[in-house]
C-alpha cells in the first residue's frame, strides 16, 4: 500500500447538512433564513455549550463546499474561520482568503491527492448537487443531517436525483432544547 493509499484510509469525509422537516436545504430563492427562527423549546433536549462548540469546530481539519455555499458563507460573514477550504468550482474567483483553496477536477483525485495527504477529517458542506457527486462516486463517510423543525414546502432538495440505494449505519441520534435533531450515520464497510 502506499503512503497515499495510507492516508486515504485515515481520512475521514463528513457530509453534514441541515434540512426541513420535508427535506429541503433552502428555500427556493436559495435563503437559509427558516435556520435562525427559534421554536418551542423542546425540554429534554441537550445544549451545547460555546467552549464545546469551539473545542468541535477546531477538531475539523478542512471544508469542501461548492461555489454557491462559498458566495452564501461569504455573505454570511464566512463562519469556517481560518480552517482551510476547498470550493469545488469551474468558475474563476478572484482570492478572497488565505485559507480558501478552488479545486475544478475529478473528486476521488480531490481526495485521495490534495486531500487525504494533508487532512484526515474532512467536512462536505455543501450544496446539494456537490454532496450529491461526492456521494455517486463513494467518497462520503458519514452523513450527520440535521432536522429543523419547520416545513418549507418548497426550496433546494437536498437528496434529489439519482442516488442509488444504499444502506446506511445509525451511529447516533441526539435531540436538542432549540428542536433540532442529528441524525449520524456511517457508510457500511466495503
Amino acid at each position: 500500500m502506499s503512503p497515499s493509499e495510507g492516508n486515504a484510509k485515515r481520512r475521514s469525509i463528513t457530509l453534514h447538512m441541515v434540512s426541513s422537516l420535508d427535506g429541503f436545504i433552502a428555500k427556493k430563492d436559495n435563503s437559509v433564513s427558516w435556520l435562525e427562527s427559534t421554536g418551542s423549546v423542546y425540554e429534554a433536549g441537550v445544549s451545547i455549550s460555546e467552549e464545546e462548540a469551539r473545542a468541535f469546530v477546531k477538531a475539523i481539519d478542512c471544508y469542501v463546499l461548492g461555489s454557491r455555499t462559498y458566495e452564501h458563507a461569504l455573505e454570511l460573514g464566512w463562519p469556517y474561520g481560518d480552517t482551510p477550504a476547498v470550493v469545488v468550482t469551474a468558475r474563476e474567483w478572484p482570492p478572497a482568503r488565505k485559507s480558501v483553496e478552488f479545486y475544478s477536477g475529478d473528486l476521488k483525485t480531490l481526495v485521495d491527492v490534495k486531500l487525504a495527504p494533508r487532512y484526515r477529517n474532512i467536512w462536505l458542506v455543501g450544496g446539494a448537487m456537490l454532496c450529491q457527486r461526492f456521494l455517486e462516486v463513494g467518497l462520503v463517510d458519514e452523513i450527520k443531517l440535521t432536522i429543523a423543525p419547520v416545513l418549507l414546502g418548497e426550496g433546494l432538495r437536498l437528496f434529489a436525483g439519482s442516488l442509488t440505494e444504499k444502506r446506511w449505519n445509525l451511529n447516533n441520534v441526539v435531540a436538542y432544547k432549540n428542536g433540532f435533531v442529528e441524525l449520524s450515520y456511517s457508510a457500511p464497510p466495503a
